[in-house]
């Protein structure tokens, strides 16, 4: 049951919370927008129109941005809560009642529990729901620009790429298809194609509508389930794995995808990515303990010792909080070039600050 004093250290550290996470938002949309003001006047819209592009995409950003700096924030929030205390002198009078250490921050680690629960939910249910899109076009939320299209393979080894897409229309331009050996050998060539969710032409998968195709026509094809002519130069490509979305999908994409999504998408997609993906997946679940880790650590500088000067056990914080996010940039970099397991390169961070954290921390004095 929380005390009176416990109700008192959580409120505080909801303030804290609240301060770092408004202070570190403002800071990053504000410099945002100075950074990249040009690309939102790119459109030659009024000024009202402008201003309104410019509010619905920091509604949007403000989520991803919650999403980078959430660990840190949690960190920043525990470290004020408790540097306080220090600074109004609380803690001393209570060690000296018998109240442990280790009890008096039980609160700020509950909060900081509960606020990295908050991380979880957030990539989980809000993330996914950002059109990422409009993350990456400030200049044209409506998708009338040309954007680019990567070369991307299915299950059966068909290679899908084209040389441009209108995403407001769902149309990629010089769209092209190679199949494998296994299936021909073929390739196919259409100067467009138009792609149509599964119920619109066809009730259990997406359908590519390629028109104006070289070859027009093909004699000794037999496998009208993948693709299907209905007319010289127009076929129909039946694929249920990779859509317009897919295609046209941005180099993290893997980040606006839910967890369970991300885990179905590692048995289909193909090769190239399938190291990059395994290790977004199991950093997903490595996140919230990494997070605690960094809550453990910091709590562990400022308490070692009380004595030392806020500041100085600030500045500390923040350096701790670089080289932890460093070291899991490059494990995740060398697990995503297949340097190492993706296994491996999202736990090792667990694995190394596993141990040091609660050495730290069983270090304060109680």
């Amino acid at each position: 049951m929380l005390t009176l004093l416990d109700r008192q250290l959580v409120a505080s550290y909801l303030k804290a919370y609240a301060g770092s996470l408004i202070s570190l938002m403002g800071l990053f949309v504000v410099i945002d927008l100075f950074t990249n003001f040009e690309e939102f006047t790119q459109s030659k819209s009024d000024v009202n129109t402008t201003m309104l592009n410019i509010v619905r995409f920091y509604s949007f950003k403000v989520v991803e941005i919650f999403d980078r700096l959430c660990e840190a924030i949690v960190l920043l929030a525990a470290m004020f809560t408790v540097a306080w205390m220090q600074k109004n002198n609380e803690i001393i009078p209570l060690l000296s009642a018998g109240v442990s250490t280790r009890r008096i921050v039980r609160p700020v680690l509950l909060g900081s529990f509960l606020m990295i629960g908050l991380v979880v939910l957030n990539q989980e249910f809000m993330l996914p729901q950002i059109d990422a899109y409009l993350l990456e076009n400030r200049g044209d939320p409506k998708g009338e620009r040309d954007a680019n299209v990567k070369n991307t393979f299915d299950s059966q080894i068909i290679l899908h790429s084209g040389g441009s897409a209108l995403k407001k229309e769902m149309l990629v331009k010089d769209f092209m298809l190679r199949f494998p050996e296994k299936l021909g050998n073929l390739l196919i060539q259409a100067r467009e194609a138009r792609f149509y969710p599964a119920g619109e032409k066809h009730p259990t998968a997406g359908v590519w509508v390629m028109q104006n195709t070289v070859p027009e026509r093909l004699t000794s094809w037999n496998r009208t389930d993948i693709l299907e002519m209905k007319s010289p130069g127009v076929f129909y490509f039946y694929s249920s794995e990779i859509d317009f979305e897919t295609i046209t999908r941005s180099k993290n994409w893997a980040r606006y995808v839910p967890t369970w999504e991300l885990l179905n998408k590692i048995a289909r997609i193909d090769s190239a990515q399938l190291a990059s993906i395994a290790v977004a997946f199991h950093m997903r679940l490595t996140r919230p303990i990494l997070g605690m880790l960094l809550v453990f650590m910091g709590l562990s500088i400022i308490l070692r010792d009380q004595n030392r000067n806020v500041f100085i056990s600030a500045g500390l914080c923040i350096g701790l909080c670089a080289v932890f996010f460093i070291s899991g940039f490059a494990c995740q970099y060398l697990g995503s070039y297949g340097h190492l397991p993706p296994a491996l390169a999202a736990w090792l961070p667990v694995l190394v600050f596993g141990p040091i954290s609660f050495v730290m921390f069983d270090a304060v004095h109680t």
